[in-house]
């Protein structure tokens, strides 16, 4: 039985989260504007693989998954751990290529490009607010 995805513009829960979402940080700064889950097995293992880099403002919000690898991508991530309910607990930035990252009570990951993170100020401890987007 397949599910639908909420309407956009609907505010989700991090396990509820599916097709595209935006991700703001509880203060309203913009974290990832267009950002892919993958919750499937396949999605997950594709990832971002084969893609020549991530355009600012998209990413891809994996889950669950507590870790991450960068094996045969072209280009640094930033990888930002979250909790069940999206807490962020640790923070990778500029993850390179033929890298891996994990956290152990993590129950997601948010793959953004490199340097977003820190420009979104993003820091453990922050909460993250996920809304359904138009895919």
């Amino acid at each position: 039985m397949r599910t639908h995805s909420p309407e956009p513009g609907a505010a989700v829960t991090l396990k509820d989260a599916r097709g595209v979402v935006a991700v703001d940080s509880d203060d309203g700064t913009a974290v990832c504007d267009r950002c892919l889950v993958a919750r499937s097995f396949w999605t997950r293992l594709k990832g971002l693989l084969g893609k020549g880099m991530l355009p600012a403002g998209q990413g891809m919000l994996i889950h669950p998954a507590p870790s991450i690898h960068t094996f045969l991508m072209r280009f640094p991530i930033d990888a930002v751990f979250l909790s069940g309910h999206g807490a962020v607990l640790k923070v990778a930035p500029d993850v390179r290529p033929w890298r891996a990252r994990s956290c152990r009570k993590a129950y997601a990951v948010l793959e953004l490009p490199a340097g977003a993170a820190d420009q979104a100020r993003l820091a453990p401890g922050d909460q993250l607010v996920f809304t359904q987007a138009a895919s």
